[in-house]
């Protein structure tokens, strides 16, 4: 087992000062960085061979970017080019590159990142893999990660790790640099502490992620099995020398430093969807969608990552099932499933696309005529204002995952709906139900509510969608991924300095809100 550091600051009434440490000379960097797998861009090999990076369409990069262009900023990350030392350039903000090698990419991120940690994250949907090589290599990608972010922060910047890939950083960043100030936030819900404690290196990862100041993750039931976590695990480790852990309402004291513990709902740019989604353009486009589609009466659409977790067999299911049952006319239905490609080497997703096209073509088989079938698949990446012509066009939105953090789909779906038009069917297993109360939700795991709940919107009243859909734009555009960004720094650069005290050695903060 590959040993991390202790970062506790136990030991030491000042954790975050480093001026006073003999040889200590202060840092030049940047004042806020963000740490992430995959840097903001991605690499495009034009037909003459000449190499042109351009922005990612990621919700994160719009969210940071701004705050990054403001602020001295600086993004690290990995390229996602094996093997290459290619390190962009991009305007106004700094990119540190960390490099990966093939092995690296098929031990740290194929391997420990998506068939260890997803699997057990999503409620071990597929039964999840435990190696000690991966483990290895996820420690020491994530050195390299707190090492490039440490040549890049400058003295006191603030730092904000992302995802579960990097859930180590944190606290071998703190070794580092003991007065950076350091949120890291989960993008993927936390499971349930008994699925987590199967983890061989469980107390390493709970150690890893307090070195922050800051944890936060969508949903409040996430923050509570980690906090029930950091005092379980991290309290165990007193005996094997490592300072003990107390926790109380969203606080966790570690020796003399807190940290504060969240939830922060992320969003999407729901003002720039909604713009896009008025203009001719899409409008257009979408009214030509629906004519290549034969002008069906219902409009069916699915668009996810193909994933075992999406729950896209469960919809393709429901629909079959509906079909054959009378509830639904194949004749004045079309289902259109959009399936971005995903982790094409690992097994357990080639098995899972190949279910897939098997649910869809016999659904077409049994009820399709010919030039009109019922299930039309496209498993490719779509373009983003094709998208939002998709998210127009379409009168019910099928959002079924079997788990999922957030889930953004469904609030791009909303956004786009100006009109007032259209009908969410949305899984109650993601953390966007909390929000999208206004949708038809349903048990991904009770096929008879998830077909109840397709009805429902089929056949909804105009009047009763208008006013569903009323609820939710209210919702997403409100609440927008700015406000994300925003209400996570400012809870992390809320973050009081710990204190010592005569009595206990710390001082306690108030707890942080839940609904921040």
């Amino acid at each position: 087992m590959t040993p991390i550091p202790d970062s506790s600051g136990a030991g030491s009434p000042d954790a975050h000062s480093t001026s006073d440490r003999p040889g200590h000379a202060p840092h030049a960097g940047a004042e806020f960085v963000v740490v992430a797998n995959r840097l903001p861009v991605d690499k495009e090999v034009l037909p003459d061979g000449t190499v042109h990076w351009k922005r990612s369409p990621g919700g994160l990069v719009t969210a940071l970017e701004p705050i990054l262009r403001q602020k001295t900023g600086a993004w690290v990350g990995w390229s996602g080019v094996p093997d290459s030392d290619d390190n962009p350039d991009i305007d106004g903000i700094d990119i540190h590159a960390v490099p990966l090698s093939s092995q690296e990419i098929a031990e740290y991120y194929e391997g420990f990142s998506n068939a260890t940690l997803w699997p057990l994250y999503h409620d071990v949907i597929v039964k999840p893999e435990y190696h000690r090589e991966w483990w290895n290599t996820y420690v020491e990608v994530n050195r390299r990660f707190a090492e490039a972010t440490s040549a890049a922060a400058g003295e006191g910047a603030i730092v904000w790790v992302q995802d579960y890939q990097l859930q180590l950083v944190p606290k071998m960043l703190r070794m580092l640099r003991p007065d950076l100030r350091i949120g890291f936030f989960l993008h993927i819900p936390f499971p349930p502490v008994e699925l987590f404690m199967q983890n061989p290196w469980r107390t390493e990862i709970i150690e890893g992620l307090l070195g922050a100041d800051l944890i936060g993750f969508h949903l409040a039931g996430g923050a509570q099995n980690f906090l029930y976590l950091a005092r379980r695990l991290a309290g165990q480790a007193t005996s094997k020398g490592t300072v003990g852990v107390r926790s109380r309402f969203g606080v966790v004291q570690v020796g003399f430093r807190t940290v504060r513990v969240g939830a922060f709902p992320i969003s999407i740019d729901s003002g720039e969807l909604d713009t896009k989604a008025r203009s001719k353009e899409i409008r257009k486009r979408a009214a030509e969608i629906r004519a290549e589609l034969g002008n069906p009466k219902t409009i069916l659409l699915g668009v996810d990552r193909l994933d075992y977790t999406k729950g896209i067999d469960v919809r393709l299911r429901a629909l079959s099932e509906l079909l054959a049952e009378g509830r639904v006319d194949p004749h004045d239905t079309v289902m259109v499933q959009l399936a971005t490609p995903s982790r094409e080497r690992v097994d357990s997703y080639v098995q899972m696309r190949a279910g897939i096209e098997q649910l869809v073509g016999n659904i077409n088989g049994m009820f399709s005529t010919v030039g009109q079938p019922v299930v039309q698949y496209l498993h490719r990446p779509v373009p983003r204002d094709e998208l939002i012509a998709f998210f127009a066009a379409a009168d019910v939105m099928l959002v079924t995952p079997l788990r999922d953090g957030m889930n953004l789909v469904a609030k791009e779906y909303v956004a786009c709906r100006s009109d007032l038009g259209g009908a969410l069917v949305l899984s109650e297993f993601t953390g966007a139900a909390a929000e999208l109360k206004s949708s038809y939700q349903a048990n991904p795991y009770d096929l008879d509510g998830v077909k109840d709940a397709i009805e429902a919107a089929v056949n909804q009243a105009p009047t009763e969608g208008r006013r569903r859909m009323r609820a939710l734009r209210r919702q997403v555009l409100t609440h927008d991924v700015a406000k994300w960004a925003e209400s996570f720094l400012g809870a992390l650069s809320a973050t009081p300095t710990t204190t010592a005290s005569a009595d206990r050695g710390v001082r306690l903060v108030p707890e942080l809100d839940q609904d921040e």
